[in-house]
């Protein structure tokens, strides 16, 4: 006889796999279940008769053979249960496998095997064996699918089950699923959603499992949809979800977080848009399927906040610091997590925590609009309600000092657009300082002769002042230049406080003619004609050395003396006096031509003049005078005309007297 008796699947029945040698464990193991029974409640001493199976109502059993045996009686007696009638069976002599299947569900028996002869008469006790039946087997009452994964099964419980299997198929026979539960209801999972399944229940106990139940099918629902949520106004959440298989309807909830006020919309579609929603609010939005049995399916839920609401109202300072800047400010808006402020000339600033920030740097004179978007998760805002605001004016872009008498002078600038009123600053080179507030664009001062002022001027409008402009050095002298001949320039000037020597220059581009004295007045001689002098007055003293601020002044010499080439006469009655033209050109040359019989004048800018209308016969000098703004040059060396017949010429080196 073998020392292990394997059980294999047997229509109905669920076998067991039973150890009765002396060899083996104490206790037997229950794969069905996962507990342990102990060896001498299923088994016999000696190992002749061996339980096999189990049901609630049936055990079957094997035994040893017994030679000569015509029968073999299998009786069953309950344990514990008083007055009880034992079953029994015959079996054949050549049967060493066989049971009963009128037994009582969870009851304990005694097992008893005898051979037989042809008269029934008991040969010999082959053995017994003690078997526990399967509790009864259970009804199912209700069977549902809340998960696309899962089905539920609620069942009658009975008496002495330690536990229940649910066993679930699927109709095409490609999932079958043994799951173990302690009692009603129980639950299946891992399934596929939208299949249909057939299932049952067993009830277990030590002895083994009761036959399954009368089956049920049923199908699992569909899945949730999945839930794709946008907020595009800050009072609209938009849901979209691809179409789920099998769903023929939709169901919609949101709900405001904190609140219990709940929206359901049913829908065939895949899109819908909640709207009337609070800006800045999260909301919770849940999504499931219907099937075509009118079932809900799994349910899916998801988060979203509406966009928050626009920043309103806004204001601008001016920003402090170096650069021009604006300090934007807002109305702190619920739900945003963070505002970007923008200008119309592209520049911007943002903030996280802050209900402002800097727009920096921006260029003065600028006429602006700003807005401001708050932000979240959900996106932006739409734009505030726009603002306007000037910047600081721009500095004058030309400034300049004038003089227009002796120790009065003023300081003049170009217009500034978008200023309101100007402030200048006259510094004085002792340390003195004025201050001039005015909405034109002149300022009037006292300026004393010899002393440096140094201006500037700032313009203002309500964002504060202008930065920094030209700073104007302007030194005050009175100095007036005089052409007292035609190579002399006499210059003067007003005394200078605390000055002991003055040193004039007079600078034409290849000489430079110095003056040093410590009197007010300087004569330059001996100058170029027809020469533009650049005029410097510059007051010195032993402590301080000299003042090289001054201003200069342009003063030109006479024109040169124009040099008489030749005379023609050209017939009787005319006469062409030539002469050199030294200076620049514009300049006049006045010729004249004097004689007994009276005097003519030409005036002329080439290099020739005509006279006409001559006496023949007549002694003439000739002098010649260059002439332009400036004044006038020496006369030229006269030449001596005696009017004839035939052509009348002066040889150029023949000067005759001086004129």
């Amino acid at each position: 006889m073998p020392d292990r008796f394997s059980a294999v699947p047997n229509g109905a029945f669920h076998c067991l796999i039973l150890w009765c040698s002396e060899a083996d464990p104490a206790h037997l193991h229950n794969r069905g279940m996962g507990t342990t029974v102990p060896v001498d409640q299923i088994c016999t001493a000696d190992d002749y008769v061996v339980v096999f199976t189990v049901t609630s109502r049936s055990v079957t059993m094997r035994w040893a053979a017994y030679s000569g045996a015509s029968y073999y009686k299998v009786s069953a007696t309950p344990q514990n249960v008083p007055g009880s009638v034992p079953a029994f069976f015959l079996f054949n002599g050549d049967t060493v496998l066989g049971g009963l299947n009128t037994l009582l569900p969870n009851t304990a028996y005694t097992m008893r095997v005898d051979a037989m002869d042809d008269n029934l008469n008991v040969l010999s006790s082959i053995g017994t064996a003690e078997a526990l039946t399967a509790p009864e087997i259970p009804d199912i009452e209700l069977v549902y699918s809340k998960q696309s994964t899962s089905i539920t099964v609620e069942f009658t419980e009975v008496d002495g089950a330690l536990g229940y299997i649910l066993r679930a198929m699927s109709d095409v026979g490609d999932f079958f699923e043994e799951t173990q539960v302690h009692g009603s209801p129980g639950t299946v999972q891992g399934l596929l959603p939208f299949t249909n399944y057939t299932l049952s229940v067993m009830s277990v106990n030590l002895g083994g499992r009761s036959q399954p139940s009368y089956s049920v099918e049923l199908s699992t629902v569909v899945v949730a949809p999945e839930l794709e949520t946008r907020s595009d106004t800050n009072s609209t959440i938009t849901v979209t979800w691809d179409p789920v298989e099998h769903a023929v309807q939709y169901t919609l909830y949101i709900i405001r977080e904190g609140s219990n006020t709940i929206l359901k919309i049913n829908t065939t579609g895949t899109e819908e848009t909640f709207d009337q929603l609070e800006a800045g609010t999260w909301y919770s939005i849940k999504g499931t399927a219907w099937d075509e049995y009118g079932r809900l399916g799994d349910h899916n839920t998801t988060r979203q906040i509406t966009r928050p609401w626009k920043p309103d109202p806004i204001y601008m300072v001016p920003a402090a610091g170096r650069s021009v800047g604006i300090s934007v400010y807002w109305a702190v808006v619920y739900g945003a997590d963070s505002y970007t402020a923008t200008s119309s000339s592209g520049q911007n600033c943002s903030s996280e925590g802050d209900s402002y920030c800097i727009i920096s740097p921006l260029d003065c004179g600028q006429n602006l609009s700003i807005v401001v978007i708050s932000k979240n998760l959900a996106g932006p805002s739409v734009p505030s309600d726009e603002e306007d605001f000037v910047t600081i004016p721009c500095p004058p872009e030309h400034v300049w000092v004038e003089e227009p008498t002796p120790g009065s002078c003023q300081v003049a600038w170009s217009e500034v657009p978008m200023a309101d009123f100007y402030m200048t600053f006259i510094k004085i080179d002792d340390g003195a300082e004025y201050l001039c507030n005015t909405t034109s664009r002149l300022c009037p001062f006292d300026c004393i002769c010899g002393y440096t002022y140094l201006t500037t001027v700032f313009a203002y409008n309500p964002s504060g002042a202008s930065p920094q402009g030209l700073i104007v050095n302007y030194t005050t002298g009175n100095v007036s230049v005089e052409l007292v001949s035609t190579e002399t320039l006499e210059i003067m000037w007003s005394p200078v406080r605390g000055a002991d020597l003055y040193e004039t220059t007079a600078v034409q581009p290849n000489a430079v003619i110095h003056c040093n004295d410590t009197s007010p007045l300087c004569a330059l001689s001996d100058l170029r004609c027809n020469t533009n002098y650049s005029v410097v007055v510059m007051p010195c003293s032993e402590q301080q050395g000299c003042n090289r601020t001054c201003p200069q002044q342009w003063h030109e010499t006479a024109p040169c003396t124009p040099l008489i080439l030749h005379i023609n006469q050209t017939n009787d009655s005319i006469v062409r006096v030539y002469y050199t033209t030294p200076n620049a050109p514009g300049t006049s040359y006045h010729v004249t031509v004097v004689g007994n019989t009276g005097t003519h004048v030409c005036v002329s800018e080439s290099d020739f003049c005509e006279f006409a209308l001559l006496s023949c016969g007549t002694v003439y000098k000739v002098v010649a005078v260059a002439s332009n703004g400036v004044g006038r040059s020496l006369p030229s060396f006269s030449v001596p005309l005696e009017t004839g017949e035939q052509e009348a010429r002066l040889d150029v080196k023949d000067r005759g007297e001086e004129y």
